[in-house]
């Protein structure tokens, strides 16, 4: 406990330095100086996905973080993990294949990220097979492609269902008018990596815009990697030699014409395994994966008489993935090398409505969504066909939220959304939200909810022939319940700070476990996860173009499973 205050302690000291040192470079910090270039926390931004409708960060029912489209090019991001490592409570590991994210302590490499939901302008993008939130090289925009990033922590289940576990991350795109003509870039770096895009944008006088953009990502990347655990004679002495290249291709379309909005998007990507992974034959060049995902979204806004706002939107997705894994299936040498492959194919269709009006002191938002599974295939074989299942699901939710302005600076918010999955039924996801904003600049939040991962598809029915591993079609989804206490502040024009506290307990926590009565692994509802951290945030941005910030999330995290008990604490800087 010592250990955790003093890097509190010595985390704080840090920010408050920052502060200081940012506060001398500009003397006149509560009172700058006029011009345009000086107008940096002036005017406090706005968020759309807190709430699904837009309203200013600090009476957002959520502590929120907007990255920008000039931020991502000051910094040079190349994939939204670059940019997500970059916020405070979040971190990423990369084992060779893929990028996964880490919220508020709690990260497992292998669980696809799907305890994120990924909105790309405001339609899901997580698939219907892992409910994998593609972050690395695997997702389907390229980064130039970003006009903002809107990042909320926190349960939002209330809003947007499953998946909205630890936060709803909204990429939402450029417009033609962002470019007004032709967009080409290229780089060129080490291990023969190789990076282009080719864009195009333009409005019409009469209202009407499209964009049109093709990029392309190849890299050999190391060409000799050392795994101290197959250091022998017989797997190259641990090196892996020329294992790891990768290659991707992505296309984006958007047209808008009046209230409408058509997207179109596509990215394959194919990678090399050079990790010997799940006990594959080391440094065998069959080892690789491949993904590819094509979706088209239809928007219709439309803001009617009253000041009554319809919100509608459509959507088709296809995702497929392949695994191509080497195996020796000799017991004795030699070796007997077996391409054991997994085939997993997806297709789904959706569509949601919103509703939203202000009646007096009330801002009422209600809708609903559908979403049909009706391609869920996955196939397991190598000398036969081991698992060749074919499944269909589907949900529906409905919700309702109301933000009450109970007085000049105090607002409550309520939601509410229950959903209904044919795999286990039913599930309810409250949230309440307290705001108190004495002065504009000054926010106080009490923030409670709860959200639900569903299990996934791979989850419930992915085996391998009942050699190693099991299905379980009768597994319950993950419930968080999250208590928190923001406080946002901006000093001036130019600085920024966010502290908050949290806890949360995580149920049902799906673990990949072995069965003793038959020694398969099995997807089983096991575990229970406590947590109690804090996040500081410190951020300035001076005229000129000269901006930093400083942050210091710290988790404790306690883990039970079967009457067992385990802590990990987490501190960053």
């Amino acid at each position: 406990m010592a250990d955790r205050r003093h890097l509190l302690g010595r985390s704080f000291c840090r920010l408050v330095t920052m502060g200081l040192l940012l506060g001398s470079a500009c003397p006149g910090l509560a009172q700058p100086p006029g011009g345009e270039e000086n107008i940096l926390f002036a005017e406090i931004p706005s968020v759309f996905t807190a709430s699904k409708y837009e309203q200013k960060v600090t009476a957002a029912p959520s502590a929120v973080s907007i990255i920008t489209a000039a931020e991502i090019r000051k910094y040079g991001y190349r994939t939204l993990a670059d940019i997500l490592r970059s916020q405070r409570g979040f971190y990423t590991s990369y084992d060779r294949q893929t990028e996964f994210l880490g919220v508020r302590g709690f990260g497992r490499p292998g669980d696809f990220n799907s305890r994120i939901l990924l909105l790309i302008d405001g339609s899901r993008s997580n698939n219907n097979i892992f409910d994998t939130a593609a972050i690395g090289n695997d997702f389907i925009l390229d980064v130039a492609l970003i006009d903002r990033i809107e990042v909320v922590r926190g349960p939002g289940s209330s809003l947007y269902g499953s998946n909205a576990f630890f936060a709803v991350i909204n990429v939402i795109t450029r417009r033609g008018r962002d470019l007004q003509g032709t967009e080409l870039a290229a780089t060129a770096a080490s291990q023969e990596t190789y990076r282009g895009r080719l864009s195009y944008g333009r409005r019409f006088p009469g209202g009407g815009e499209f964009l049109l953009s093709g990029s392309s990502y190849r890299s050999n990347g190391d060409s000799s990697l050392y795994y101290a655990e197959f250091d022998a004679p017989e797997t190259n002495a641990g090196v892996a030699t020329d294992r790891d290249g990768e290659k991707v291709y992505t296309l984006f379309g958007k047209v808008s014409l009046g209230d409408f909005t058509l997207e179109t998007a596509f990215g394959d990507r194919e990678k090399e395994t050079p990790t010997g992974a799940f006990g594959t034959v080391f440094n065998d060049p069959r080892n690789r994966t491949s993904g590819r995902q094509a979706s088209a979204r239809l928007h219709y806004q439309h803001l009617f008489p009253g000041e009554l706002e319809l919100l509608f939107r459509a959507s088709y997705e296809d995702f497929r993935a392949e695994g191509d894994y080497v195996y020796d299936f000799a017991p004795v040498p030699p070796p007997l090398l077996v391409v054991n492959q997994d085939r997993f194919r997806g297709e789904w269709w959706g569509s949601e409505f919103q509703l939203g009006k202000s009646i007096g002191p009330h801002h009422l938002v209600a809708g609903g969504e559908y979403r049909d599974n009706f391609r869920q295939d996955l196939q397991n074989s190598d000398l036969a066909v081991n698992l060749d299942s074919r499944q269909q699901t589907s949900n529906i939710g409905l919700f309702l939220q109301d933000e009450y302005r109970v007085g000049q600076d105090l607002s409550l918010s309520l939601g509410v959304r229950c959903d209904r999955f044919s795999t286990f039924g039913w599930s309810t996801s409250p949230r309440l939200a307290l705001i108190y904003t004495p002065r504009p600049k000054t926010a106080l939040k009490f923030l409670y909810g709860q959200a639900f991962r569903a299990p996934s598809a791979f989850e419930n029915y992915y085996h391998d022939g009942l050699v190693t591993q099991k299905p379980n079609p009768d597994l319950d989804p993950e419930t968080i319940r999250t208590w928190e206490l923001v406080w946002e502040q901006y000093f001036g024009d130019a600085l920024r700070a966010v502290a908050t506290g949290y806890y949360y307990r995580i149920d049902d926590l799906i673990n990949l476990t072995l069965d003793p009565a038959d020694g398969l692994l099995v997807f089983r509802n096991l575990d229970k996860v406590e947590a109690r951290g804090l996040e500081l945030e410190l951020e300035g941005r001076l005229n000129g173009g000269w901006e930093g910030r400083g942050a210091t999330p710290c988790s404790a995290l306690r883990i039970s499973a079967a009457g067992k008990r385990s802590a990990m604490h987490r501190a960053t800087w």
